[in-house]
């Protein structure tokens, strides 16, 4: 088995409680099958707890209880397998356009028997839209700039929903940058907030941008002229 970052076992508990074996699991999966299946770099199997499983599962401190969330662009697995085992009162989606990449998932929600859907596709696609639109959140990390990032996600949420962005040290910088594209595309309120202060050495960085609670109304007249 591959050698991968120890972290104190407490630290995987207090993040996933009960549910630590699951994590400790996964985390064995992408550093036995991670590299060798284009999922992570080499480089990253020493710090897969840090950098990817914690960083991730920390993103629950931003979640409602009871939420349908969506993970866009899952790949390895990250944000999405973290938070649906640290929260398995989530109604989870992983989203993933790679056919190997959604085989994986697939075969990682059967092993670890977490209740979660996986879904071939884009965020941009219509059937992906009329099939996943309304969720509580949207989640995505390390899949692109801000301005694309909310065009393609935030028709997934419903209004008064959360784009969630996991985000590296410059993530004001790339929200600034983008505030206006990310306002046309129907963010309305935008932030910048760290997860897991109290646990992780170096927090996770998030964009945080709800969407438009009028985005419902406009798509409703929409939809009424054309109908008409």
């Amino acid at each position: 088995m591959t050698e991968v970052q120890q972290v104190p076992l407490d630290v995987v508990e207090r993040v996933f409680g009960d549910r630590a074996p699951l994590a400790i699991k996964f985390t064995a999966m992408l550093a036995d099958h991670g590299v060798e299946r284009g999922l992570i770099g080499p480089r990253e199997v020493d710090r897969l707890w840090d950098r990817h499983v914690l960083n991730s599962a920390v993103l629950s401190e931003l979640v409602p209880a009871d939420c349908r969330v969506v993970d866009v662009g899952s790949g390895a697995g990250l944000p999405g397998i973290p938070l649906a085992i640290a929260r398995p009162d989530l109604r989870l989606t992983l989203l993933e356009p790679m056919a190997r990449r959604v085989a994986w998932l697939e075969e990682v929600v059967e092993t670890l028997g977490l209740a979660v859907d996986v879904v071939r596709g884009r965020a941009e696609e219509p059937p992906v839209r009329q099939r996943l639109g309304g969720s509580d959140a949207v989640t995505a990390r390390a899949v692109a700039p801000m301005e694309r990032l909310a065009a393609w996600c935030l028709p997934l949420a419903r209004p008064g929903g959360q784009l969630l962005a996991l985000k590296g040290a410059s993530a004001a910088e790339e929200l600034a940058r983008d505030a206006k594209a990310v306002s046309k595309a129907g963010g309305s309120r935008q932030r910048v907030v760290s997860c897991g202060d109290a646990v992780l050495e170096v927090p996770t960085t998030v964009v945080v941008v709800e969407r438009d609670e009028s985005a419902g109304r406009r798509d409703g007249g929409r939809r009424r002229r054309k109908d008409g």
